[in-house]
């Protein structure tokens, strides 16, 4: 009987220090930081403006702006980025917005690229309001034309955003219901719901938008399933539509900068006009 109780008293230590660790280094595997950022010229992005704006907890934070000086009134989209890498990832994105007429304003999340701070899911809509204040404060961005759009992770803040700050459209990208129910996918072995801090969950907050809503999803995402963005978009009340692209996984080209999703935004844009 005692080398039994042995082996169950060794399992339940083991498996007590495992939740331990996933608990105390659960921002960790949530949050994938990339600190180098390459200059704009040198991404090949010779026309960009680098720009920084305060937070109100007194962090600073640094973005890519691309204006038009082409287009009169232009939308500016912003860019609210996953969970990993930083600004410079999103530069096919936003080139193909800004050749379509768009201006764009991509952003590092605190703890991000070359920004201090350590990422929270609270800090994070912190960082979302303060880029807006940042955009409506430029006199070559019109409040009333303002894009949000969302990818996985920023889809969360982006509606959290538009439940205070409506923007003309809203755009989110492989989103998912709540952080939980993806990491419950992915860690089917852990007490997710007891164990995670920062939640992101999009799905309470969906019902308070009342911007147009676009949603676009991979159907063989790997990341976030596609499921988990059409509950969400089911959630949603406002106007809205839903795309998916074929064959594509989360980080595949069609979902960074694909014509499908760039012909999808311009077609919601062109509605609003």
């Amino acid at each position: 009987m005692r080398p039994l109780l042995s082996v169950i008293l060794v399992g339940l230590i083991g498996i007590a220090s495992i939740m331990l660790l996933a608990w105390l280094f659960q921002r960790r595997l949530v949050y994938l930081p990339f600190g180098e950022i390459p200059s704009p010229h040198s991404a090949g992005q010779p026309l960009v403006k680098e720009v920084q704006f305060p937070t109100d907890d007194g962090l600073t934070l640094h973005g890519w702006f691309f204006p038009s000086a082409t287009f009169r009134d232009p939308f500016t989209v912003i860019v609210f980025n996953g969970n990993a890498g930083n600004r410079s990832f999103r530069a096919p994105l936003a080139t193909s917005l800004h050749k379509a007429g768009l201006q764009v304003l991509l952003f590092d999340y605190r703890g991000f690229g070359d920004n201090a701070g350590s990422p929270t899911e609270l800090g994070l809509y912190r960082d979302a309001r303060a880029v807006r204040r940042y955009a409506v404060s430029r006199p070559d961005i019109d409040a009333a034309r303002l894009v949000y759009f969302g990818e996985s992770l920023g889809s969360a803040i982006a509606i959290n955003l538009a439940t205070q700050f409506p923007p003309a459209l809203l755009v989110v990208r492989s989103p998912f219901t709540s952080l939980v129910e993806v990491g419950q996918i992915h860690y089917p072995f852990l007490p997710v719901d007891w164990l995670l801090q920062d939640r992101f969950a999009a799905i309470d907050a969906v019902p308070g938008v009342t911007s147009p809503m676009l949603v676009i999803a991979g159907d063989d995402d790997q990341v976030v399933p596609l499921e988990l963005s059409r509950h969400l978009f089911e959630a949603a009340s406002a106007e809205k539509q839903f795309i998916v692209v074929g064959g594509a996984n989360h980080n595949d080209y069609a979902l960074v900068a694909g014509d499908l999703m760039i012909t999808a935004i311009l077609t919601a844009l062109r509605r609003l006009n």
